[in-house]
């Protein structure tokens, strides 16, 4: 059975496509204008082995929360799409993952109900870049939240983030990516043990 799933996001502000296969190797190709964003979602799928392709555009003259949060809403859309009724699937997952100083933690449940709780005591101080043009960029860190929010907004899953220790705001965000990304892995992989059921004593993830 093939997981996978094609989202398309169009608005006066965001164009958005993406295509998701849940069973992949790590595979990143995605079009992504915003430097620190692209280096995140390529970690993601990284340590998820999530393929990941597409296109990501949007007004970044006004700001860049538009298509940081609605990149986060068409990539949960993706893993609902994806995942389908859930059956057979391990549900929930969790990670600790260490980033240097820093020390990140995730947990999720894909038990259809959106909830996000993110402690990532971030500066809010945007990281500042320099590209091979020479030309200047940043990434606003206060977008962080926007991502996961519209993430699970989308997904319909429960996640909990948080950083335990840490001083870079670098690190702090790339280790909560990707202990994200190694929870969410492990509760979407396919239990054998449950052969195929729906992982809810309701029958039903709703």
């Amino acid at each position: 059975m093939s997981r996978t799933a094609t989202i398309e996001r169009n608005t006066k502000e965001t164009q958005i496509k993406l295509t998701l296969n849940l069973d992949g190797t790590g595979e990143y190709k995605v079009d992504c204008p915003v430097g620190f964003l692209n280096h995140m979602l390529s970690a993601l799928c990284k340590h998820g082995l999530f393929d990941l392709s597409g296109t990501l555009s949007g007004d970044l003259e006004v700001d860049q929360h538009h298509l940081i949060e609605d990149t986060g809403i068409a990539l949960g859309s993706a893993f609902a799409q994806a995942l389908g009724n859930c059956a057979g699937i391990y549900r929930s997952g969790s990670c600790i993952y260490p980033m240097d100083e820093a020390l990140c933690r995730a947990a999720v449940d894909f038990g259809g109900r959106p909830y996000l709780v993110c402690e990532a005591d971030l500066s809010g101080i945007p990281l500042v870049s320099v590209g091979q043009n020479g030309v200047a960029s940043s990434f606003q860190t206060d977008c962080f939240v926007d991502f996961w929010q519209g993430f699970v907004s989308t997904a319909r899953c429960n996640l909990h983030l948080d950083t335990l220790r840490g001083r870079s705001d670098h690190h702090k965000m790339e280790g909560l990516f990707k202990a994200a990304a190694r929870a969410i892995r492990e509760a979407v992989e396919v239990d054998a043990r449950r052969g195929g059921a729906i992982p809810s004593t309701k029958g039903i993830i709703c």
